[in-house]
């Protein structure tokens, strides 16, 4: 399930939680039940991911990071086909339980029901199917989206239901800041990506236009928020988040240094808590 990516679903929700409150309409059923979809919906990536890779042979004896289940042999493909199968179904339940106590009017339902089945979709084809858009590269876009954008709003309009264009801001910090996460991840596993024909964001761009690509993801992530707070300006603590900085700055350096795949992999760890810390942080000091 690779526990260590599960602060970033935590932290898509909490930051809708976190702006939902700043407006007096933070709901704590809603904002549980987001928590738990959410939570599935990246449980069920990693193990839709988990069994692409391998089936691929995007994951085999020579990939430097941490052995997978299928890859190892800890689960048969069928176990894990039955896993991500459960994973849907609880998945879908939690969602479609969510939208029931959320008093959505009917289009607002029909429009929720087709984000939550499309993130389910989104989720398995990552790396499965005929066409895995993964390995075509269109992974970082798709995390960014489900990740970012919809967790961070989707979770907001469910408590609030107002959609303030400014959300989008501090969503696309969320995204790009997970999608960071993804990139190293992609870079540690460049050569193994590229021997199973996995033309991941890094694989295309050669390691050295990948760290150039970091460093973008971490200056857009902060200076989305940078740009929401200076538009809801009231008080110098709200630029409290720039506590990160120092976390981003030892993440790029490695990222940009530690060539070796095995040094690189701690650093995905580190990224998903910086992003945690970061929601915390914001949400607490940005708070009406």
């Amino acid at each position: 399930m690779r526990l260590r990516t599960l602060p970033l679903a935590f932290a898509s929700i909490a930051m809708g939680a976190f702006l939902a409150a700043s407006h007096n309409s933070f709901v704590l059923s809603i904002f549980i039940l987001c928590v738990v979809t959410t939570l599935l919906l990246q449980i069920l990536s990693n193990l839709a991911n988990d069994y692409g890779d391998s089936v691929h042979g995007a994951d085999n004896e020579e990939r430097k990071g941490p052995s997978r289940a299928v890859q190892s042999g800890a689960l048969s493909p069928s176990a894990m086909k039955k896993a991500i199968i459960i994973t849907s179904i609880l998945s879908l339940v939690s969602g479609l339980y969510l939208l029931h106590i959320s008093n959505l009017n009917f289009s607002e339902y029909l429009i929720f029901i087709g984000f939550g089945l499309l993130a389910i979709i989104a989720a398995i084809l990552y790396t499965n199917g005929k066409l895995p858009y993964g390995y075509k590269g269109l992974g970082d876009i798709s995390v960014f989206i489900f990740f970012g954008l919809l967790a961070v709003v989707g979770s907001y309009y469910l408590q609030t239901r107002n959609l303030d264009p400014l959300i989008f801001l501090p969503g696309t910090s969320v995204g790009l800041f997970t999608v960071a996460v993804l990139n190293i991840n992609n870079i540690r596993d460049i050569e193994s990506d590229l021997a199973a024909g996995k033309k991941s964001i890094p694989a295309r761009l050669g390691r050295k236009n990948a760290v150039v690509y970091h460093a973008i993801l971490l200056t857009g992530g902060l200076m989305a928020s940078l740009v929401y707070v200076s538009l809801n300006f009231t008080s110098i603590w709200q630029l409290s988040f720039l506590v990160i900085l120092p976390a981003l700055l030892i993440n790029f350096n490695a990222v940009r240094t530690k060539v070796e795949a095995g040094l690189l992999d701690p650093y995905l760890k580190q990224m998903a808590l910086t992003t945690l810390i970061f929601v915390i942080v914001f949400g607490v000091t940005n708070m009406n």
